[in-house]
């Protein structure tokens, strides 16, 4: 039999105030093998990813157990050493990699850091080796590609350089940490085939972490199902997908293949117009992302617009609030124009149109706690006493289902889905009429999302707020979307309501978003692959 490369015996991981996120786990991986994470947010999926580096996060602690690499517990080595191991022997692709790379420095720098610093290899050979791991990761230009600096590629040519970084120095093990969250079905497929195609190579242990049950199944070998930092199920992928044993587990599974199947009524009759968009043209510098662009959501309504990478979803949300004026078109919220750019704009159209971001990470103040974060809207636009704000708060996060106690946590001590979930806080804080969710439960697990999705339409039932709604989960799409509009190349290219756009005939590109949203069975991307054959 294979030897062992990453041993975890009994771990335990502590906050510095004494909880426990994660209680005496233990795992094992062999060269080659992909084990699977799955669970809710904060059920310890990343904290454990991060342990196996011997890495807690700030404010949090590694308690118990052991964590052995090749056999050496790694937990007493000393700091040295530990450097030594990370990005050697073992390495990670972190959930936001556009938090991760630094924005100052070109992507090929970031890239060669790794082999150089460890002294694998001189500058000179790390560029070239960095260049065959773009041409292998199927990036364009592979030759140029290392040249450009991070806010210049998508969102997936991103996330595949943050794989490139992470296996140049050959490790054994790779801890993928929800590489694929904020992808589109389409660009998800490819990440997923690189990544088969990588531990296949190199043949490279991996920790694969994930909420999405039907992407574990297309990569693990074997699936533990985490929740509360405990170990509710293990086995094959097979077995979990086909035989839970575990009630949440078994939830999982139910929960995540009745998500194709389910689909909101559209709205018979539309009420009065909050937002219209009408020939609509943004430009980033000569390149234009969004192309005469018409739209319109109605009180109460959930317009759903999807799209790949690049097709200029998150562009036209920008130009809508005001980050990316408009070179041509108008906007107008209940029939008044609104200024193209955001700094014009008054009070009052700012607190009744709110956004949510697609990467929480990066759009929360790391030196404010949650309850300032929530609280600063109810202050700036409601002028409340520091009691009331409070108050406010406190109802806030009950409703987005975070612990009152969270308020005087600092962002950086949640997890992604705890994070997008104040972000979603922050956004009701304002009580807008229209809010534009970009991916708001991209970092959420299947069951906290829906539990999100369905807050949602519960504020929408009750105050009648509308929804612009972004997203590359079809799933989610037929659950909350009255009507769906398909963009391409900074085009709508189809427009309807959601049952319509998702039934025969459908445009070409709605059906291959169709065909690109993953099954939950495991052989379904090796079918994909080989059907584009």
């Amino acid at each position: 039999m294979a030897e062992t490369v990453l041993a975890i015996r009994n771990l335990r991981v502590e906050s510095i105030t004494g909880t426990v996120l994660v209680d005496d786990v233990s795992l094992e991986l062999k060269p080659g093998e992909v084990l699977g994470l799955i669970g809710e947010s904060g059920a310890g999926k990343s904290t454990i990813g991060l342990a196996a580096m011997v890495y807690a996060r700030a404010g949090c602690k590694i308690t118990g157990g052991t964590v052995e690499v090749k056999g050496a517990n790694a937990r007493t080595l000393d700091m040295e050493a530990r450097r030594e191991l990370r990005g050697r022997r073992i390495a990670y692709v972190a959930q936001s990699a556009a938090a991760s790379f630094n924005p100052a420095h070109c992507i090929m720098d970031q890239v060669c850091e790794m082999p150089v610093q460890h002294g694998m290899m001189p500058k000179a050979a790390a560029q070239a080796w960095a260049v065959e791991l773009f041409r292998s990761l199927e990036l364009p230009n592979p030759e140029t590609f290392g040249a450009r600096f991070p806010h210049q590629v998508s969102g997936g040519q991103l996330q595949r350089a943050m794989a490139a970084m992470a296996i140049s120095c050959r490790p054994d093990i790779v801890v993928f940490d929800e590489p694929t969250t904020a992808l589109d079905v389409t660009t998800q497929i490819e990440v997923l085939a690189l990544i088969k195609k990588l531990i296949k190579e190199y043949h490279t242990a991996a920790l694969y972490i994930s909420h999405d049950l039907a992407v574990v199944a297309q990569v693990a070998d074997r699936i533990m199902v985490l929740r509360g930092g405990k170990l509710v199920e293990q086995g094959t992928t097979e077995q979990i997908l086909m035989r839970p044993q575990n009630e949440y587990s078994r939830a999982l599974v139910a929960d995540r293949k009745a998500s194709d199947k389910l689909s909101v009524e559209s709205t018979a009759q539309r009420g009065a117009i909050v937002l219209s968009v009408a020939n609509a043209v943004g430009m980033y510098g000569n390149f234009t992302a969004v192309k005469n662009v018409s739209l319109s959501v109605a009180h109460g309504e959930t317009l759903a617009v999807v799209g790949e990478s690049g097709s200029g979803k998150s562009s036209l949300a920008r130009l809508i609030v005001g980050l990316l004026p408009r070179s041509a078109g108008t906007v107008t919220f209940r029939g008044r124009e609104l200024s193209s750019a955001l700094k014009n704009r008054t009070k009052e159209d700012l607190r009744k149109l709110q956004f949510i971001y697609q990467q929480p990470d990066v759009a929360l103040n790391p030196r404010q706690t949650v309850g300032e974060i929530i609280g600063r809207p109810v202050q700036f636009y409601f002028d409340r006493s520091p009691a009331d704000v409070a108050k406010r708060v406190a109802e806030l996060l009950t409703q987005v289902d975070l612990p009152l106690d969270y308020a005087q946590r600092l962002s950086s001590a949640l997890s992604g889905g705890q994070k997008q979930r104040v972000c979603i806080a922050r956004a009701l804080a304002a009580e807008p009429e229209l809010i534009i969710c970009d991916e708001p439960t991209s970092a959420l697990d299947q069951l906290v999302a829906d539990g999100i999705l369905k807050l949602l339409k519960h504020l929408q039932d009750e105050l009648g707020i509308a929804y612009l709604f972004i997203t590359h989960d079809l799933g989610i799409v037929r659950r909350i979307a009255h009507r769906t509009a398909a963009m391409l190349r900074g085009e709508i290219v189809a427009e309807g309501a959601t049952a319509a756009v998702f039934s025969p005939p459908l445009h070409p590109y709605t059906e291959r978003l169709l065909a690109s949203v993953p099954e939950v069975r495991a052989d379904w991307l090796d079918e994909v692959l080989a059907h584009r054959a």
